[in-house]
């Protein structure tokens, strides 16, 4: 009994030492882990609440509101997938923009001037037809008159010459048919004479407009053939004056309101033809029309009218509205 307890104790002594050496290398205790890692947080928050006082001085919630709640993760915008940055404009993005706009605009611009061109071309083909049908061949008249003594001298009449006759190359050169003679002019009489010297020719220092005014009055007081007498020597002696578009339409007048109607049909082509901007251009367009009526030509006077509508609509509706749904009405045009 007494050799054993010795060893036991032996033993007992060395299970002690094993269990010392066990507890030795054990790792440290979680306490002070959680003690350093909590001293390191409290040192990072007071970093973060400096920087937060230098930046947004006084960032205790009421000046600054949280764009990300704890927990959540900020909405993509609408057509952006959610973490996918969309590319910043470029140079060259705009350009390809800016090219894009005038590429719409030159197409804009080239739809226009083909429609422009379109409607200049029709307007030459009704031109076209209307020089055609204004293009007469004047007949020999012989209702021109004389200007009585005192009044100013006779102007050559704008008159194509007569018509051949084709007929005549048929006829042998021996026995060739004799020409008549023109129709004598037949005189003005005593009273026609005194009523057109009754008339006086106004003198205001401007020869031009003198000459306009006379012709004015002798056609306003029915005197045709003095009337188309007179303003031909206005045309023809003063082609550039202020008052030429005028001359040219009043000098129509004076052979349509004579029952003349080729010859002013000649007149009011010539007048519309020489400006269209002229002061009675439009005038001269609409009583073309009625030249072609008076001539019983439908269809260029339907002509006539479509273009004084479609080139002086504010004219057609204005000044000249009444004569002209007048002068519609005595055609049918289709």
């Amino acid at each position: 009994m007494t050799t054993a307890t010795p060893t036991l104790r032996r033993r007992f002594a060395q299970l002690m030492l094993a269990a010392g050496a066990a507890l030795a290398v054990l790792p440290v205790p979680a306490s002070a882990q959680d003690q350093a890692d909590e001293a390191r947080l409290r040192k990072i928050e007071a970093e973060v609440r400096a920087l937060q006082r230098k930046v947004f001085p006084g960032g205790d919630g009421r000046y600054f509101e949280p764009q990300i709640a704890p927990g959540s993760e900020p909405a993509a915008p609408k057509g952006q997938v959610m973490g996918v940055i969309p590319p910043a404009t470029t140079a060259v993005s705009d350009i390809l923009v800016r090219l894009d706009a005038l590429e719409a605009q030159l197409q804009t611009l080239t739809a226009r001037s083909e429609e422009q061109a379109n409607t200049l071309s029709q307007l030459e083909t009704r031109l076209a037809a209307l020089e055609t049908a204004a293009m007469p061949t004047p007949t020999p008249t012989s209702t021109m008159g004389t200007l009585p003594p005192g009044a100013p001298s006779n102007a050559q009449q704008a008159m194509s010459p007569p018509p051949i006759d084709r007929t005549a190359s048929a006829t042998p050169a021996s026995s060739p048919a004799p020409t008549p003679a023109p129709a004598p002019v037949a005189a003005p009489s005593p009273e026609r004479l005194a009523a057109v010297q009754a008339i006086a020719k106004p003198d205001t220092g401007d020869a031009g407009d003198d000459e306009y005014s006379y012709g004015f009055r002798l056609w306003n007081a029915g005197f045709y053939p003095e009337a188309r007498q007179q303003l031909t020597r206005f045309v023809e002696q003063y082609p550039t004056h202020s008052r030429i578009s005028f001359g040219r339409n009043l000098l129509g007048r004076a052979f349509l309101d004579d029952n003349m109607p080729e010859e002013a049909a000649r007149w009011f082509l010539k007048n519309y033809q020489a400006d269209k901007n002229g002061a009675r251009a439009a005038d001269s367009l609409l009583y073309l029309a009625q030249s072609m009526i008076a001539m019983k030509d439908t269809r260029r006077a339907c002509i006539a009218l479509a273009e004084f509508g479609e080139t002086y609509p504010v004219i057609a509706s204005g000044r000249l509205a009444d004569e002209y749904q007048a002068t519609s009405a005595k055609v049918t045009c289709n």
